[in-house]
């Protein structure tokens, strides 16, 4: 395993792959139900700390509110000593859960109360308010949310100080300037340098002494595993022959502003595959000829995606049922690799209630979606082009 340094003011030398809890294997039907596949999940992130991985993310909601659990499962035995561990403040998700209102530091502590019992741990390490944008920004100051949280640093609950990052770069700016962070999460991959924080943002908090640590660094594995023709085409004509998946993640650890790129693995042929990768990792490891190519594809794979959609289920479950995330892949599948009769075809194969047609438009997703994608037009767009195929119209340009 390589190890960066975290940040100027953080002296901790950090694994360049972190594990990141919110994909673990499911016994489930849904991808991100609570049913994990709990000996499975011990064994990956055992695995991954076994070799080399000191840096495990997690947070309340994730897995149906099951991640945080499963996590401090994992890390009994003496696996809690070898890691960091990072979790989320995620405040307005868990209102409806926890059946209280989020107003004072009663409220506050008894959440992170719960947190640790959850972890089974007596302090969290690296510790981020979720989500943040303009919205989460400018409410956490009215609920006076900064002195509770030195407080509990005071305590020794929680030892450093962030946020996850989800709008523009000019709101990103803003949050970084308005509080003595130590430390962020961007989501970045090299398909979406100039979406959210983007590039810029990288090294505007770089630039601040922050530690910069990264999120859905392959798209949800969009990045890593059936690429579009045109663009394995592209990778194919390096000189140095890479898996897709190696591509996207040492494009990453080429560049000295990320500390910890965490990647959220579902198999534990996965953990194999990104630690091994890990280990060759570094700072300038690609080439000026490398860069050009990973640019070229990067080109490639705007021109033919749909929609901007990750999968990362935030917006799950619609109230209405509609299996959100479900209709956007197969709309990206039929553009991406031309496949659209296949895709029309599951398109109806799922419940008239699961498609797209059955929005009724309440909102309640847009509010959700971290990418700010405008999903109930977007549903519009996806009955119209299964009903009768339309141009497609591509969506957060970048």
């Amino acid at each position: 395993m390589q190890y960066r340094k975290f940040s100027e003011d953080i002296p901790f030398e950090v694994s360049a792959l972190g594990f990141g809890a919110m994909r673990l294997p499911t016994t489930g039907d849904e991808e991100f139900s609570d049913e994990i596949d709990e000996d499975q999940a011990v064994k990956m992130i055992r695995y991954a700390i076994d070799h080399g991985v000191n840096y495990v993310d997690t947070a309340w909601p994730y897995h149906g509110g099951a991640s945080e659990k499963l996590v401090g499962k994992a890390l009994q035995d003496g696996y809690r000593e070898k890691v960091k561990l990072a979790t989320k403040f995620s405040w307005p998700w868990m209102e409806d859960e926890l059946g209280m209102e989020m107003e004072t530091e009663e409220d506050y502590n008894e959440y992170l109360n719960k947190q640790l019992e959850r972890l089974q741990t007596d302090h969290i390490d690296f510790y981020l308010l979720h989500g943040l944008g303009r919205d989460g920004w400018e409410s956490y100051q009215e609920m006076e949310i900064f002195g509770w949280l030195e407080r509990a640093r005071e305590e020794g609950r929680i030892n450093h100080i962030g946020f996850s990052f989800h709008d523009d770069l000019d709101t990103f700016k803003e949050i970084v300037d308005g509080y003595d962070w130590e430390f962020c999460q961007i989501m970045y991959n090299y398909l979406d340098q100039k979406f959210q924080a983007g590039r810029k943002g990288l090294k505007y908090a770089a630039d601040k002494g922050l530690g910069v640590i990264i999120m859905e660094p392959l798209r949800g594995g969009q990045l890593a595993t059936e690429l579009p023709s045109e663009v394995e085409q592209v990778f194919g004509g390096a000189e140095m022959k890479r898996e897709p998946v190696e591509w996207g993640l040492l494009w990453l650890w080429n560049q000295p502003e990320v500390s910890v790129v965490l990647s959220g693995m579902s198999a534990l042929d996965q953990v194999k595959q990104n630690v091994e990768i890990a280990d060759r990792s570094g700072v300038d490891k690609l080439d000026e000829d490398e860069l050009e190519i990973v640019e070229r594809a990067r080109e490639k794979y705007r021109d033919l995606l749909a929609v901007g959609c990750t999968g990362c289920n935030y917006c799950m479950p619609c109230p209405n049922g509609v299996k959100i995330t479900r209709v956007f892949d197969l709309y990206n599948r039929a553009e991406i690799y031309h496949e659209y009769e296949e895709n029309k075809e599951n398109y109806y194969d799922l419940d008239e209630e699961h498609r797209a047609s059955s929005c009724v438009a309440c909102g309640q997703c847009e509010k959700a979606c971290p990418q700010n994608l405008p999903i109930i037009e977007l549903m519009e767009e996806v009955t119209e082009y299964f009903d009768d195929k339309k141009p497609k119209a591509v969506r957060n340009e970048g």
